[in-house]
This record gives structure tokens, sequence and C-alpha cells, in this order.
């Protein structure tokens, strides 16, 4: 079992279900090489104060996959992902983890069958 971690623009995950069925997101705070938008970005509140955020948006999906659906999940995600043909900085990053052990709290299944 493998846990995938992809952070990527929002935009390429909306309309995109790339063949996953069970995802997690969340939107990462971080400061990436490709983190800068064009002058004028988002104003949030900070502590009663307005403060400019200049971060490009970013979600992060969490997937939980067994061995055989590994590539394919991978593959998905690139497709999805990129930005044309060649891509473009900013598209993302894609991280593989060993994944211990799963189990289904309402059956205690455990391993591949709890994912």
């Amino acid at each position: 079992m493998k846990l995938i971690i992809a952070i990527i623009q929002p935009h390429r995950l909306e309309g995109h279900q790339a063949g996953f069925g069970r995802r997690r997101g969340l939107p990462p705070d971080g400061d990436g090489r490709a983190r800068f938008r064009p002058p004028g970005g988002q104003s949030e509140a900070y502590r009663g104060h307005e403060v400019s955020v200049n971060f490009l948006r970013k979600v992060q999906l969490m997937i939980a996959v067994n061995e055989a659906f590994l590539e394919p999940t991978i593959d998905a995600i690139i497709k999805g992902g990129r930005t044309g043909p060649a891509g473009e900085i900013g598209d993302g990053k894609i991280f593989v983890l060993p994944l211990e052990d799963c189990i289904r709290i309402r059956t205690g299944e455990r391993g591949g069958e709890a994912i």
C-alpha cells in the first residue's frame, strides 16, 4: 500500500475525477519556488490587519492506493495536473510514501481491503 500526496493547482482538479474515487483534499500553505503571483495578489485578514497574500493557490490530495493502482493513479494526477503538453512551473508535485496499515473503523477490515 502507498500513500500519494499530490499538490496541484485547484483549477486543474475541478472537473477531473481522474479515475480515482477516494481522495481527501486540503489547502496547503507554503512557499515553493513558483509561489508568487503577479503583483496585486489577494488580501486576507490576519490578527485584525489586512495583509497581501501572493501565494499561488494549491490543493493537496491524499490518496491511499494498493500497489496495482499506484502507477495508474500517478499517471492520472500528472495528466490532470499538467498545464499543456510540456507543463509549466507551478504545476505541482507528487510524493509517494509507504503506507504501513489502513483500518476501516466501521468493519475492522485492515490493509488493502480497507482502502
